[in-house]
């Protein structure tokens, strides 16, 4: 039997994710808390208006745990609640929206740029939290 070296790494404990977002405030700044296969899950607080992009290459998943965000679509508006998610698909140009602060965790393929196509002042290497 083979061993996968990512899971040496592992922790041997859940992950808190309230603990996880208590521990920053930056907004706009993906935490990296957890990694599955090729994918991250990233903790982000976030409030204002963010940049209009898009993920060429990959989907992105955006799950509430506090506060509402409105996901900006060129044709649409897709308001997110807590406990709720929402996919928005490769290729869709989309701005995030936070009229007061909402916590975030994001789940892409590991590497994904926070401010897809659009690059600029906004875009963050993610950390781990």
């Amino acid at each position: 039997m083979t061993t996968n070296p990512t899971h040496a790494t592992q922790p041997t404990h859940a992950v808190n994710i309230a603990r996880k977002l208590s521990a920053f405030d930056e907004q706009w700044a993906p935490r990296r808390i957890a990694r599955i296969n090729d994918y991250e899950v990233k903790a982000a607080k976030l409030q204002g208006e963010f940049v209009w992009h898009a993920h060429e290459d990959t989907d992105e998943l955006f799950l509430v745990v506090s506060g509402t965000l409105r996901i900006r679509l060129r044709d649409a508006e897709v308001t997110v609640g807590p406990g709720e998610l929402y996919v928005v698909p490769r290729g869709v140009e989309h701005c995030p929206v936070a009229d007061e602060e909402v916590s975030i965790l994001l789940f892409e393929p590991a590497g994904t740029v926070n401010t897809g196509d659009a690059g600029g002042e906004r875009t963050r290497e993610p950390v781990d939290a």
